[in-house]
């Protein structure tokens, strides 16, 4: 799901950016670069504290890698501006990691001539030609690649389900949007947690309901994500196609029979997470990685809570076959891109991008995500990996393990069940994942006014849930968008998607 929350500030550095087209290596840099030197890389760093340089995971690497290399770690905080900076003065690496994908002054940058378009090369590696081609397409502005895609699990989200309730009222596992509303009517009104009170409710949603917990319900209902291309090669918004309306109709239908949480609208995500630990509702759209959280939660409060939960990765509407919008830009979390001017020709592509192929082994993936086996974590008999010494592991290991070019190499078992399990219903999802088909195009009413369209339909879509308008209304005001920025951004992006497809 591509958005435009960028700061106001983002167009001019966008335009500092780009002059670097112009500006080019002026020969002061480091020459020496990927034409036999250490591969530098400017990477971000999401931790406290910066690895050493001669620390074990860096000698691990370059030793299984034969690559001497030296990152720059840049702290995400102050991420933007180093970019914005380096880009404009061309004190660049040979290695830069481009993030966030819905960054215009990163869409820009990318295709303003700075960097290698790297699809041509993909195939002569091993680990970079086995790139999941919904990522590749995500990842493509206007039918260029320029970087390695960084891949992230493409669909996370799912329902978790108490299953302590279910068992209580002798329910089966919803798999059916039409079980899940009589799960959560019954979750309501008939004490599931069998205390005697009318102080449960089914959903538990909150603030960022269009955004995240209905906009995947809607997906279910055949919806698509953010945007759609008809038979006719036409880019319309999901935002009144007919199967995202026909999900606010149900879901306020579950509303109104106060199976959704009254306050949704405003109740953040803490407080939402502290109703759950407190055993408020019993259905969360999120997530499958978060039900060992909630657990968390629910024995800090009390040790002794019945609360299990149950997973659902298959959840489907009446005909509409089987499917998961996105959560994650269609696997994309960004890009590994290489600068013409630190890389100058093919041969010295040819280099960083093999050093990239093999950060994608499995012994590269795990000295990355776990350590050295014996002083960071053991593994046991079973596969079980648990980490030893945390204190040297987030020291050591985790400026890396965000640095991973891909979080699927390896799944490690986990201490934890519904970790477990998660990955698993996870990784299911990945054949079933849909991902916006504008994604990777550039339209310039989309950078200037998406923002505003998407927080005036958000605003429509939550009275139309509560009951302050009708479906006519909501219809109208999707409507009065087409004509404040919504119908420019459709137009351009079919102009865009026509000229990429031919």
């Amino acid at each position: 799901m591509r958005k435009n929350l960028f700061a106001k500030g983002a167009a001019a550095a966008a335009v500092a950016a780009l002059a670097l087209t112009a500006c080019g290596s002026d020969g002061s840099g480091d020459d020496d670069g990927a034409a036999g030197g250490p591969i530098t890389w400017m990477a971000t760093l999401h931790t406290p504290v910066t690895p050493d340089e001669d620390g074990p995971i860096q000698t691990a690497l370059e030793k299984h890698t034969g690559e001497d290399f030296k990152v720059q770690w840049v702290p995400a905080a102050s991420s933007a501006e180093k970019l914005n900076a380096a880009l404009s003065s061309g004190a660049l690496a040979d290695m830069v990691s481009m993030a966030p994908v819905d960054s215009s002054t990163v869409r820009q940058s990318l295709t303003s001539g700075m960097f290698w378009d790297v699809e041509p090369y993909l195939k002569d590696f091993p680990n970079l030609a086995e790139i999941d081609p919904q990522t590749l397409d995500a990842a493509r502005l206007d039918g260029k690649l320029y970087g390695v895609p960084f891949q992230k699990i493409k669909a996370r989200y799912g329902v978790v389900v108490r299953q302590d309730w279910l068992d209580h009222l002798g329910l089966e596992v919803p798999h059916t949007i039409e079980d899940l509303e009589k799960v959560a009517v019954a979750f309501t009104k008939d004490d599931p947690d069998g205390n005697g009170k009318d102080d449960t409710t089914g959903f538990i949603d909150r603030e960022e309901s269009f955004d995240l917990g209905f906009r995947s319900l809607s997906g279910y209902f055949g919806a698509g994500d953010d945007f759609e291309v008809d038979d006719a090669g036409q880019v319309r918004s999901t935002l009144d196609g007919d199967a995202f309306k026909q999900a606010m109709e149900w879901y306020r239908g579950v509303y109104e029979q106060g199976a959704v949480n009254q306050e949704f609208v405003t109740m953040q995500k803490t407080n939402q997470q502290d109703a759950i630990a407190r055993g408020k509702g019993g259905i969360v759209v999120t997530g499958l990685f978060e039900a060992k959280g909630y657990l968390a939660l629910a024995q800090d409060a009390d040790p002794e809570t019945p609360m299990k939960w149950a997973l659902v990765n298959d959840m489907t509407s009446g005909d509409v076959p089987r499917r998961i919008l996105t959560d994650t830009a269609g696997g994309l979390g960004g890009w590994l891109s290489f600068p013409k001017s630190e890389v100058k020709d093919e041969a010295e592509l040819q280099r960083v991008l093999g050093f990239a192929d093999k950060l994608l082994d499995e012994e590269a993936f795990g000295l990355m995500t776990n350590g050295v086996e014996g002083t960071h974590y053991s593994q046991d008999a079973d596969g079980v990996v648990t980490i030893e010494d945390q204190t040297a592991w987030e020291q050591e290991v985790q400026p890396y393990s965000s640095s991973r070019l891909s979080e699927k190499v390896v799944t490690y078992k986990s201490t934890e069940p519904y970790v477990d399990e998660g990955n698993e219903k996870m990784l299911e999802n990945e054949q079933y994942a849909v991902v916006n088909p504008t994604q990777s195009l550039s339209s310039e009413a989309y950078d200037r006014q998406w923002t505003t369209v998407h927080d005036a339909a958000k605003d429509a879509y939550n009275k139309y849930v509560v009951g302050q308008i009708e479906m006519a209304d909501y219809e109208a005001a999707i409507e009065k968008l087409r004509g404040q920025g919504l119908g420019d951004i459709e137009q351009e992006l079919t102009a865009a998607y026509a000229e990429v497809n031919g």
